[in-house]
């Protein structure tokens, strides 16, 4: 079952990512926008991250000012952004007008629905749950020799509670120093019950454990990520945007004292 399974998944990306490659997309080097507000960048490119989505004509999650408070101090750096969970591609471009020196790449089981393009994007069609693509990605992009770490991870992928967790598990240690490691939405499995798929510590109760210096138990989480997690200064920043289940976290590694 499982291999049948791995075998529907695989062309099932493949005609994806097929179908991706041909689409028209919307060339944002060409766009000549020029905004210093990331809220107006979230809104003209469409992503709900912003306080309000032009194309719904109704609020968004309002998390512009949490992304603005703690990543302004790499306005002008040259930085890597990783985003899991990309959709349309629209925060990859409003990211990449904001921060002119940054290289964005994009994860998203189903690359179908991005609608831009530029140099400084990077996409890939896979799952993030699946170990062995996530290895061949970095592979893929020379991780370990040219690039080393990510200066911000985003994820907005799924948002089901085992998906969170083993991204968090695979991706954490490649944050770099000074870094931050994003989850939008993090309480998503406590709201919504079949995003609640495996008997393992949340997300906000990982936080908790942390914070309160309590055990942490978990099969999805490996000694070392929590080690990580727990030993590195870790700073912890969690907001609520513009409605009751608008959540995001903010996971600051700071250096070893």
């Amino acid at each position: 079952m499982n291999i049948i399974q791995d075998k529907l998944n695989f062309f099932s990306l493949f005609k994806r990512n097929f179908l991706y490659k041909f689409k028209k997309k919307i060339n944002i080097d060409l766009d000549k926008i020029e905004n210093n507000l990331l809220d107006n960048l979230f809104s003209h490119y469409d992503t709900d991250k912003a306080n309000f989505i032009n194309s719904r004509n109704e609020p968004g999650h309002g998390f512009s000012k949490f992304y603005e408070t703690h990543l302004n101090s790499f306005k002008e750096k040259k930085i890597k952004i990783l985003e899991i969970g990309s959709y349309s591609g629209a925060a990859a471009a409003a990211f990449v007008k904001y921060f002119p020196n940054s290289e964005v790449y994009c994860l998203d089981v189903n690359l179908r629905n991005f609608k831009y393009s530029s140099k400084k994007i990077h996409t890939f069609g896979l799952d993030v749950s699946n170990h062995k693509m996530m290895l061949k990605f970095l592979s893929k992009i020379n991780f370990i020799k040219s690039i080393k770490h990510f200066d911000v991870i985003i994820d907005d992928g799924s948002h089901i509670q085992s998906d969170q967790l083993i991204a968090l598990n695979f991706f954490y240690k490649y944050v770099a120093i000074d870094g931050f490691y994003i989850i939008e939405d993090y309480k998503y499995p406590n709201y919504h019950k079949h995003l609640n798929d495996v008997d393992d510590v949340k997300i906000d109760e990982l936080i908790k454990k942390i914070k309160n210096k309590e055990l942490i138990n978990s099969k999805l989480l490996s000694s070392a990520t929590i080690n990580d997690l727990r030993t590195n200064n870790t700073n912890i920043f969690e907001y609520q945007g513009n409605s009751e289940q608008s959540d995001i976290v903010f996971f600051e590694k700071k250096p070893t004292s």
